[in-house]
């Protein structure tokens, strides 16, 4: 027998010159590959092996002595792309390794990317495997099985896996082999798909079915057929008729005896005395009381799952749950919703199902349940089922989030090569108890909206109930939808943007719509709230419904209450349409004050020299308010020095090397070029694109400046007076500080650059000149555009400061930033450094001043990061099964934030603050505090409070109002 002696883990890694070369494949090279793939009879395949147990590969007919399992081989490209881009195509499970699948060190990319091959292949015909799902024996379905059980034996022995990962182990059973099951709903969801791709008078049918599946749909599609009968091809047919014996498998009732076959697999005692209990009950009672156990029943084995000690018990008990939510899913058209009573009812159940299923971790839905509970009350205040809808949309919005904080890094990676993946996040939810209840809290939502008068009034979507105001505002301009991530996008000023996932790093725009809200007081919602830039929260299935008028004029409006308009522009009343006349347009511009400003001091002044007095005149107003904050709080800011307005001054009246002029000179004849071009009658456009490009030179002259040497000791001498090391050998953050942030009625938060803990010396100086450039970036230059008169008269100085290895950051507000109340605070934290500032979606709170508190939203970032002792940041992946803030820290910060108010009214600084902050080994730490600025012309705006109307939360509504 001809025996090949190369073991699986050699077989990986085939062609040496793939095991030296761990540079990325290039996203076009993927596309090419998955092109010939698609074509290629074998596919991803080369050919097809014997896999012995004892490491040897043996040719197809030449089967393995003592074990073994038969499959095909990879390409070389596709080892290749497993190795040098962590991209893993048609994988088989057979012979992989299990914990390398699971692949911890990688966030489970491995398995998630299994999890988005397969939904790839439900909509696109097999996708890499058009030609090869046909290639005999590349793939055995009795060994994935087995391997699928193996694996889940081995996975669910550990506590901690399930604990931290309920929701992805939970969809890696929906979805990798393990019994004779399959996922009907996605099926149907793919097939519907395809046929309307395919035959677009299907599209409406389609829309139902991946909307509102009911069982009357099997005739709705039957009925279509015979309708279409003379237009519809052989393949057509056909697609139809497999459509149909899918949606009869799919509406199959769940017969909850059929339930007993898990059961028997358990081996805690009291939990299989629950589970028998639940069958033998629920089998004869009707169908809303059948979804309403199998909701508890779902939440009790999420509670209980970790008491089954064995993993066969464990894998039985995630089977139940699937098992569960499809016969809630299956049989939830025929739940009742004729009263008000009823639907609350259907909207606690599934929002019980949706927790159990791993949507909202344990700690969260006890953080929301109690306002869902039912109520024995025969009236209800519009102020209760207010709390009723808000706590039902956090458990939706959370559940999606949770669903992108799992599946976003693959999704992100797969973008770059198969726009087909966008479609992935939607298909979870949709194949989920999420979709019933997105469309139940709909119904609740239009209900109390009709009866607060409180609507919405976008364009012609069908479920408006979802959408809510952030900031108040409004705008005109060209309706844009961006689907999947928008980081690195270019953006109209002119444009209002509906983002799915919107940069961090977004430049000033009209308005913006988007699902992934991140937090309440990241740098991006804080300058849209300071511009009065109208920004909503969408769901995802309206960002679908927008495509529709994506490139239309709309008008654009969030009240002050949060309600939304928007239509398009011939729609506009008379009023509006004034809104945006010239004399209207025109809003304050800020002159940047100089008369008060130094230059002539020239050397580095420690910390404990500045204070808020020091703002405009030495420093910029982060340098002044931390020296405010060290003299106040001492223990609580750390050592460190501030390099002043007149040190960058100094440098720039230097000559620009082989020119005639200095820097400065060359800064002023930018502003003043553009003025002329202005007086001229140039386009706005043409100005704009001309100091744009000036501005980059001057950005890479700064960064190529010469530093004097008298500045170089000084710097020396302050690390050793100071920090106590010489300068390189402690890792310091420098931190951007201009004249022209937190002016009275403009913010600039987060517009120019920090460099995070930099170390080594020839860093340390060449980060000083980048920090010095930063505000001639293009997107600093955009925002502050808006406001300021004198540009050119923008100094920055640079705080240094050494970092804090945080475990946990964020921001907080001394006032409700939703509510506006002034008897709280908002605080938002993520894990690690530089937390919940750049569009995280952070742990949000609001604390009352008595020390109540409530959870606006839960973090739902994936991954934070770290400052090593050599210098630079470290990325962490995290969990969301415990919360980022405990009692103790609320504590501290409701006490702090009562002693800063106290402190800062002392010495005249007006309030509400905005505060950074750390948290190590529950010591706070101040880094920074500001003004919190609102911007008051929209939430004055006549025009905004005219579409706010006034809700009487006292009015009574009978419990048994017919819907």
């Amino acid at each position: 027998m001809n025996k090949l002696f190369v073991s699986f883990a050699c077989f990986l890694i085939t062609c040496a010159v793939y095991a030296q070369d761990k540079s990325a494949i290039d996203n076009s090279r993927i596309k090419e590959y998955i092109s010939d793939f698609k074509k290629d009879i074998r596919g991803p395949y080369r050919d097809i092996r014997w896999f012995c147990d004892d490491g040897t590969i043996n040719m197809p007919k030449e089967p393995c002595e003592d074990g073994g399992v038969q499959h095909a081989r990879y390409k070389d490209n596709v080892i290749a792309l497993g190795e040098k881009s962590h991209v893993y195509l048609g994988q088989i499970l057979a012979s992989t390794a299990k914990a390398d699948f699971w692949d911890q060190t990688n966030a489970q990319s491995r398995l998630k990317q299994y999890i988005v091959e397969k939904y790839l292949k439900s909509v696109d015909d097999g996708w890499i495997h058009r030609r090869s799902q046909y290639y005999r024996g590349a793939i055995q379905v009795e060994d994935e099985q087995a391997w699928g059980k193996d694996f889940f034996s081995w996975l669910l022995k550990n506590d901690d896996y399930i604990a931290k990962q309920f929701y992805l182990i939970r969809q890696a059973v929906k979805d990798i082999p393990h019994s004779e099951d399959t996922n009907v709903a996605q099926l149907m969801r793919s097939q519907s798909k395809v046929l309307a791709e395919e035959f677009e008078p299907f599209m409406n049918l389609r829309i139902k079915i991946h909307g509102q599946p009911e069982p009357s749909d099997i005739e709705k599609v039957k009925e279509f057929k015979a309708s279409q009968a003379s237009k519809l091809t052989p393949g057509l047919n056909k697609q139809l008729d497999e459509l149909v014996d899918t949606m009869s498998d799919y509406f199959e009732p769940v017969h909850i005896e059929s339930l007993s076959a898990y059961v028997s697999a358990l081996t805690n005692t009291e939990i299989k005395t629950k589970l028998n209990e639940f069958i033998t009950v629920y089998q004869a009672e009707t169908t809303a009381t059948k979804i309403e156990g199998s909701a508890e029943i779902m939440w009790f084995i999420r509670q209980n799952i970790l008491e089954e000690k064995s993993a066969e018990g464990r894998l039985a008990l995630f089977d139940l749950s699937l098992k569960l939510e499809l016969l809630i899913t299956k049989q939830v058209s025929d739940y009742p919703a004729d009263t008000l009573e009823d639907l609350i009812g259907k909207v606690c159940y599934l929002s019980t199902a949706s927790a159990a299923s791993g949507y909202t971790e344990l700690w969260e839905w006890q953080e929301i349940n109690g306002y869902l509970a039912e109520t024995e009350n025969s009236e209800l205040t519009l102020e209760t089922l207010h709390s009723i809808l808000e706590a039902a949309r956090k458990q939706l919005e959370w559940g999606t989030g949770k669903n992108s904080a799992v599946f976003g890094d693959v999704v992100t990676l797969y973008e770059g090569f198969e726009p087909l993946v966008h479609g992935f996040l939607d298909d979870r939810i949709r194949g989920s108890v999420a979709l019933p209840l997105g469309n139940s809290i709909g119904k609740l939502g239009t209900f109390i909206s009709a009866e607060s008068a409180l609507s919405n009034r976008v364009l012609n979507l069908d479920n408006q109930s979802h959408i809510h105001g952030l900031n108040p505002g409004y705008a005109k301009g060209k309706l844009v939808v961006v689907e999947g991530s928008g980081e690195g996008m270019d953006v109209d000023p002119n444009n209002i943007y509906v983002f799915d996932r919107p940069p961090s790093d977004l430049k000033p725009i009209a308005g913006i719509l988007t699902v992934s809200e991140g937090n309440l007081v990241s740098h991006v919602q804080l300058l849209a709230r300071n511009l009065g830039i109208p920004n909503a929260a969408i769901s995802s299935d309206n960002i679908r419904e927008f495509k529709k008028y994506s490139g239309e004029v709309v008008f654009y409006a969030v009240s002050n209450k949060g309600t939304v308009i928007m239509k398009q522009e011939s729609e506009m009343t008379a009023d509006e349409q004034f809104l945006f006349s010239k004399t209207e347009q025109t809003h304050d511009m800020i002159t940047v004050p100089v008369e008060k400003i130094r230059l002539d001091r020239t050397t580095i002044l420690n910390l404990r020299e500045v204070n808020a007095k020091s703002s405009g005149i030495y420093c910029g107003p982060k340098a002044a308010n931390l020296g405010e904050l060290k003299e106040n709080f001492p223990d609580h800011v750390v050592e460190g020095f501030v390099i002043p307005f007149g040190i960058f001054l100094n440098h720039m009246k230097q000559t620009i090397p082989n020119e005639t002029t200095t820097y400065w000179d060359y800064l002023n004849s930018i502003f003043n070029d553009a003025r002329q071009m202005e007086k001229d009658g140039k386009p706005a456009k043409d100005i704009e694109n001309f100091q744009l490009t000036e501005l980059s030179k001057l950005r890479k002259l700064i960064i190529e400046m010469p530093l004097l040497d008298g500045f170089i000791s000084d710097l020396e001498g302050n690390f050793q007076s100071v920090l106590g090391t010489e300068l390189g050998e402690t890792s310091v953050f420098l931190r951007s500080d201009t004249n022209m942030e937190d002016l009275k009625s403009f913010t600039g938060a987060g517009l120019n650059l920090t460099l995070f803990n930099v170390l080594e010396r020839n860093k340390i100086i060449e980060g000083i000149k980048t920090v010095w450039a930063s505000p001639y970036t293009e997107r600093s230059f955009k925002w502050r555009q808006k406001y300021l008169t004198n540009p050119e008269n923008v100094y920055p100085s640079i705080v240094v400061i050494p970092g804090v290895n945080n475990d946990f950051s964020g921001v907080m507000i001394t006032k409700g930033v939703s509510s506006g109340n002034t008897d709280e605070i908002t605080v938002a934290f993520s894990r690690g450094v530089g937390g919940a500032v750049d569009g995280q979606a952070a742990e949000t709170w609001t604390i009352k001043n008595n020390g109540n508190h409530h959870l606006i939203s839960p973090s739902r970032e994936p991954s934070y990061l770290s400052l090593p002792s050599t210098g630079g940041t470290k990325r962490n992946r995290t969990t969301f099964e415990t919360p980022i803030v405990n009692s103790k820290t609320i504590a501290t910060v409701n006490a702090f934030s009562k002693e800063l108010v106290e402190k800062m009214e002392k010495k005249g600084i007006e309030g509400p603050y905005d505060v950074e902050l750390g948290f190590k080994e529950d010591k706070l730490w101040l880094f920074q505090v500001r003004p919190f600025v609102e911007n008051k012309k929209a939430k004055s705006s006549t025009y905004l409070e005219s579409i706010t109307p006034k809700v009487d939360l006292s009015k009574k509504i009978s419990n048994s109002t017919a819907l």
